[in-house]
């Protein structure tokens, strides 16, 4: 199995172009392995404190390993990356900074540092000390190359990036529109833990090692304008739609939008598919402090086609 390893800066990219080379080839439908630095790049240390974090470089934030060239995918088409394993790292980090977006100003910098062993976070720090929280591992960044232009991998746009959207575990299966040959895909920013939106500023960070299936998805007539998923929700298989924009009231109209397309190609009218996302769609926001984009999700359970 190919095996791209994220600790090599050669194998880093901070931007989101068609123009990156590849650091690597994969084949439609093959299997590889990643290994992802955590979303610092390897610059927090295990015995960091609060008053290290002004020592962090923030151009290097948010890496994302890559770009994979797919064999067989050309623009126009979707991009299929199925989730199959996420292994953390034995430690993470998080932190609340006082120029965090949503509550700016009313809280000091604090930085925890968890261990992560069976499943569990645990901080080792004096604040939050002994708490302990079960793991849900994802991915923050997944992406292809634009259609065009540049894009830094902070924020998350129409093809992907840091979404941070904490269905993409493993079992999810994620789907991209291709702006350019190949795809281009990069993958990053591990999380051992996130709540929806990530409103306090960071996720449980850590490394991880991934594996992923990518192919180009045949069977779907036309393309797609935002990422799209089949992830868990509840112990059940849900659509997934998600719209990426400064304005979270049009994201969300985008996000459902995006689902009344999803249900359309299952052979409902879009008229029923928009009563169908006020009965049984949910909205939430997924991303919050990638300014200035944000990420609002809308999820629908896959079981209700069957009875259709």
């Amino acid at each position: 199995m190919q095996v791209i390893d994220g600790t090599e800066a050669k194998n880093l990219h901070f931007k989101w172009s068609r123009n990156n080379k590849p650091v690597a080839a994969a084949k439609d439908g093959e299997i590889i392995t990643v290994i992802i630095p955590d979303s610092s790049t390897m610059q927090v240390k295990e015995n960091w404190t609060a008053q290290d974090l002004k020592k962090m470089d923030m151009s290097l934030l948010d890496a994302a390993v890559g770009p994979v060239f797919v064999e067989g995918a050309h623009c126009g088409q979707v991009l299929r990356v199925d989730i199959l394993d996420i292994q953390v790292g034995t430690w993470g980090w998080s932190s609340s900074e006082k120029n965090a977006p949503l509550i700016r100003g009313r809280f000091e910098d604090n930085l925890v540092i968890w261990t992560l062993k069976d499943n569990v976070a645990e901080s080792k720090s004096s604040f939050l000390k002994g708490t302990k929280l079960p793991l849900s591992p994802f991915l923050g960044v997944m992406g292809v190359a634009p259609k065009e232009g540049e894009y830094s991998t902070y924020p998350p746009d129409y093809f992907g990036g840091n979404m941070d959207n904490k269905l993409l575990t493993a079992g999810s299966s994620l789907y991209l529109p291709i702006g350019t040959e190949g795809a281009l895909l990069s993958v990053g920013d591990p999380h051992a833990i996130q709540g929806d939106g990530e409103a306090g500023n960071t996720g449980l960070e850590t490394s991880a090692t991934v594996i992923l299936r990518v192919s180009v998805d045949k069977t779907r007539k036309k393309s797609i304008r935002f990422p799209r998923a089949v992830a868990k929700c509840n112990s059940q298989d849900h659509f997934v739609t998600m719209g990426i924009c400064p304005d979270l009231y049009e994201a969300s109209k985008i996000a459902m939008d995006e689902m009344i397309d999803e249900l359309s190609a299952w052979g409902y009218l879009e008229a029923e598919a928009y009563m169908l996302c006020s009965l049984i769609g949910d909205l939430r926001i997924s991303e919050l402090v990638d300014e200035p984009n944000h990420v609002v999700t809308m999820t629908f359970p896959k079981n209700i086609l069957a009875r259709k």
